[in-house]
This record gives C-alpha cells, sequence and structure tokens, in this order.
C-alpha cells in the first residue's frame, strides 16, 4: 500500500528536527476506536550513552509504558500508528508546529503552524531526570536544606531530590499541551514545607515560561511563614503560602489543583474541591486511607482472605483509590493511576491524575460500577460521594 503523502511529509519533518536538534516533542492522540486501550503517546528526544534516541511514552488507561527507539524506526512506528491507531499527530519544534490530521474518511490533512512551545528539553536522558530543577544557584533548595551554598545536593536529601525531580517529570509529562489563558492558576493543598510546591513554582515560571499564580495552603502557621520568606527571597512573586485547612478552604476558578500525601479524607476534600472549581488538572497522592477500612465488612469469597489486617489494610487503599478515580472520571476527568516515587519522606506512592476532558462521561454506568465495588465490600459509603452529593 503506497504511503500518505502527508504522513510521509511529517515523517520526514521530525527526522530534519531531530537531526537539526530542533525536535521538542511528539504527541498522538484521538484513538481512532473508541475501546481502545492506548489513548495517547508522547514521544521525546533523549540521549542514553552518548546515542541520541526517542523516548516513546504509550499511555494506557491503567498505566504508562516507555521505549526507547532509533530514529530510523520513527518511520515505520508512526506509518503503523497513523490513521489505523490514532487520527491526529502534531510535531513540535522550535520554529514550527505540525498538525497531521484524519477526518473519518481516513483522508489527512497537513498543518503548519507558528510554535507553540519555547522548552527545548535536554537530550541527556539522566539531565532530564535530574536537571529539571537545577540544584546550582538555587535559592529556594539551599533555604530548605537540600543544598549547600554551592549548589551540591546533601548526601541525607538526595532521596528528597529525586522526588522532586520525578514529582516535575511527572506534572510536565501531565501537560500535553502548553496551557492557554493570561495565568495560569495553581493550589497546593497541604503544602508542607513546599519542597514540591517551590520546583512546580520555578518549573512553570522558568522551564515553560508561564504566568503563574499559586498558592500553597498548609495548617501549620511556622511552616507557612518560613515558606513565604524562602519566597520573598528567591523572588517568586507569584508565590504565596497560606495558613487554612483544605475543607475550609474558599476555592474560585483554578487550573491545577495539587494534594500530595494529605491523609484519610483530606484527600477527597482536594478533589471535591477542585471539581467544583472545574480545575483542568487534579493531582493527589494520597495517604492513609482509612476510612474505608473503618467501613469494610466483606461478605464473600475475599472474607478469609481479609480477615489478615495487612491485606485488609492494601484492599482498602486500593479500593478507595479506585473509587476517587471512578468518581473523577463520572465527573468529566480523564485519569491515570501511576507509581509515584517512594521513599522515607513519600511512604504511600499512587498518584492519581485527573485531566479534565471534554468528553461526556457515562455517569449511569460508572455509578453501577461504584455501587457494586461498594457491595460486594460491605462499604455503605465513599468520603468523597458523600462530599459531591452523588
Amino acid at each position: 500500500m503506497e504511503l500518505d503523502t502527508n504522513i510521509e511529509q511529517f515523517c520526514k519533518e521530525v527526522k530534519l528536527s531531530f537531526e537539526s536538534g530542533l525536535l521538542i516533542k511528539i504527541t498522538l492522540s484521538k484513538p481512532a476506536s473508541k475501546t481502545s486501550d492506548l489513548k495517547n503517546m508522547f514521544i521525546r528526544p533523549v540521549d542514553i550513552k552518548d546515542e541520541k534516541l526517542l523516548n516513546i511514552t504509550y499511555r494506557l488507561v491503567t498505566k504508562d509504558i516507555t521505549k526507547n527507539l532509533a530514529i530510523s524506526e520513527s518511520n515505520n512506528l508512526l506509518s503503523d500508528l497513523l490513521p489505523k491507531t490514532f487520527l491526529h499527530a502534531t510535531l513540535f519544534t522550535q520554529t514550527n508546529d505540525f498538525r497531521l490530521v484524519f477526518n473519518k474518511k481516513r483522508k489527512s490533512t497537513l498543518l503548519t503552524q507558528k510554535p507553540s512551545l519555547s522548552l527545548l528539553q535536554e537530550f541527556k536522558h539522566d539531565r532530564i531526570k535530574s536537571r529539571l530543577i537545577d540544584p546550582e544557584n538555587n535559592i529556594y533548595l539551599q533555604k530548605l536544606g537540600v543544598t549547600d551554598e554551592n549548589g551540591k545536593v546533601f548526601p541525607g536529601m538526595s532521596d528528597k531530590y529525586r522526588q522532586i525531580n520525578r514529582y516535575i517529570e511527572i506534572v510536565n509529562g501531565s501537560l500535553t499541551e502548553k496551557p492557554g489563558g493570561d495565568t495560569f492558576k495553581v493550589v497546593d493543598m497541604g503544602s508542607g514545607k513546599g519542597y514540591l510546591t517551590f520546583a512546580l513554582y520555578d518549573h512553570l515560571k522558568s522551564n515553560l515560561q508561564l504566568n503563574v499564580e499559586m498558592t500553597g495552603v498548609e495548617m501549620r502557621p511556622d511552616l507557612v511563614k518560613v515558606c513565604n520568606s524562602v519566597a520573598n527571597e528567591a523572588n517568586f512573586e507569584g508565590l504565596k503560602f497560606k495558613e487554612s485547612n483544605i475543607a475550609n478552604l474558599p476555592l474560585d476558578a483554578v487550573d491545577m489543583l495539587i494534594a500530595l500525601h494529605a491523609c484519610d479524607t483530606a484527600t477527597d476534600d482536594a478533589i471535591f474541591k477542585g471539581i467544583k472549581a472545574n480545575a483542568k488538572y487534579i493531582i493527589v497522592a494520597p495517604c492513609c486511607q482509612k476510612q474505608i477500612r473503618k467501613h469494610m465488612h466483606p461478605e464473600n469469597e475475599m472474607k478469609p482472605v481479609l480477615k489478615h489486617g495487612i491485606f485488609l489494610e492494601r484492599q482498602a487503599e486500593m479500593i478507595t483509590d479506585g473509587i476517587r478515580a471512578l468518581i473523577m472520571e463520572m465527573h468529566g476527568y480523564q485519569c491515570t493511576v501511576i507509581e509515584f516515587i517512594s521513599t522515607e519522606h513519600t511512604p504511600k506512592n499512587v498518584m492519581i491524575i485527573g485531566r479534565k476532558s471534554s468528553k461526556k462521561p457515562d455517569v449511569k454506568k460508572i455509578s453501577e460500577q461504584i455501587q457494586s465495588i461498594k457491595q460486594s465490600f460491605g462499604i455503605e459509603f465513599h468520603q468523597l460521594e458523600k462530599l459531591l452529593g452523588d
């Protein structure tokens, strides 16, 4: 079968931008089949052991899979996927965007547009992981005790530094396109000592060149005072910290809501606030899922297994977070559940990432799934559905 000329031209632009160092990333979207488990693909340049490769992320419904590929194989990959698997493909370069779209009859159109992204990722594979947040000349990392005055990470803070960069890598990957609008509003619920809050503001402002208004919310007044002082020293004018608990915080329109390791139902309070504020992104890493565990009384084949406390605890965590993801989907969010880095600071390592979708959810079907799960495990209610009145 003869290759579509637009696909052929798109593949040529990919190769040219890769070889010239102008390639930022490639996104494949709009699955050709509504039942496909593969929802998106993201491709970016990396350098592993001095070899230039393409790093590919396959975003499935329940997990992400990554692999590396030589540029010589990119033509075969793209021609196999377009339009059989995906109907949209966008090549982001420093000089132009190239958008390849297919209609219902699989007829293609190739558009050349002005560049929408200004961030050029470094080729070094290790650097991408460790240098999204540069430790050198970094005031907030110094003030928070992560690095010394020369930008060297303290041995005891190496896990924290890896966690910071892993977190920024995840959030960066979740922003599948550059956010529009004049101001990108972010609220970080339960910001604590502010390690991740400062790093995310730094990345959005310095690397992605966004106009950011970010608020860290924390109950402990001493931490709020310290973080505001560090923000002033770092000249982060758009970053403020305020004293409040999650449940009592008034929240209007927001682009991104974050709650990392908010204990027990505080995570539900945060998700509730995000849904009501119509947040474009809701990112949570739940912790201490006690509410469901106290109400779990399975009267089925799982009862003999769950008589052991450790199994009951793990099952309760999975059901709690699984229902959270389903409720978010019922309210119009496309959810991905991944493993967040696990360190001594973050014993709970599951992260739920919700992206507001234009696709109308099947509320009846999802509601029936939630009720079936609750019935199977003898659960009367989930705190999040109680807050939302579902």
